[in-house]
């Protein structure tokens, strides 16, 4: 579905179907939002904030300001997750997972809904970011799945579990300000990953074995160029081996999945 047909869908609250095989007329207050909508738009404000929603992993997410958009990229993530985890449950009955820096929930719901013998925890710094992951998880049907913590990356968090996977800010506090205008409208907290972008995957890389089960595994996502510094890290703190390097669609090295060392 493109722009314009996301658009008129959400206005219209139809299929995209409906937008070619249907006669479909715009009332003076249909074409008083649709004006509002497309001015908002030219003024570089995310169509996702716009209309307060998104789709990702073919699910329905409501969004605010305070929630980061889900990017396709995450979507791999967390469709390479759902892989591993299922070949996971041939083995165990019980699988716990941690969704840490959950945002909006897109990765903790989506698990959730595909995965349903699967039991999760989603944590975010945020209070108003929880309560739309909270939210989203009602209107997916999966909030009984779902435990949400407010925690500063591991700090009120317990227990251990099989899989730890996380989508962690990673643009540099200096690249923040080149970036595209659109990004200017999404919260600061959920962009910015330090002095060289690397701040959570160190504090992360370090903690998380006290959070993981023996051999459990850690999925994170990673942004451009950013994978040889992390196998870095990986390799000086040795608590983990790396099983493999996922590619995006464009070729960039954007997932990393590793296995706890006993």
């Amino acid at each position: 579905m493109d722009e314009k047909e996301f658009i008129l869908t959400s206005l219209l609250n139809c299929n995209r179907s409906d937008l070619y095989t249907k006669d479909i007329i715009l009332n003076n207050n249909l074409k008083c939002r649709l004006d509002k909508i497309l001015q908002a738009r030219r003024d570089g404000e995310p169509l996702q904030y716009i209309l307060g929603k998104t789709e990702f992993m073919s699910l329905d997410f409501k969004l605010t300001k305070d929630t980061f958009i889900p990017r396709p990229e995450t979507e791999l993530l967390v469709e390479k997750s759902i892989e591993i985890i299922k070949s996971e449950l041939c083995q165990k009955k019980k699988i716990q997972i941690l969704d840490l820096c959950s945002g909006s929930g897109c990765i903790a719901v989506s698990l959730a809904k595909y995965l349903p013998d699967a039991r999760l925890v989603a944590s975010d710094i945020s209070k108003a970011t929880l309560k739309i992951a909270k939210l989203n998880a009602r209107l997916n049907n999966v909030d009984k799945k779902i435990k949400f913590k407010q925690s500063d990356l591991f700090k009120n968090l317990t227990g251990r579990f099989n899989f730890i996977i996380t989508n962690p800010p990673y643009i540099s506090t200096l690249d923040i300000k080149n970036l595209q205008p659109e990004l200017s409208y999404e919260p600061y907290i959920a962009l910015d990953g330090g002095k060289d972008g690397l701040d959570f995957y160190r504090k992360i890389i370090k903690e998380s074995p006290k959070f993981l089960k023996e051999n459990g595994i850690l999925i994170m996502e990673m942004g451009f160029s950013q994978h040889e510094n992390i196998k870095n890290i990986l390799k000086k703190e040795a608590k983990f081996e790396i099983l493999d390097i996922i590619k995006d669609y464009q070729g960039i090295e954007r997932i990393i999945i590793t296995k706890k060392n006993g």
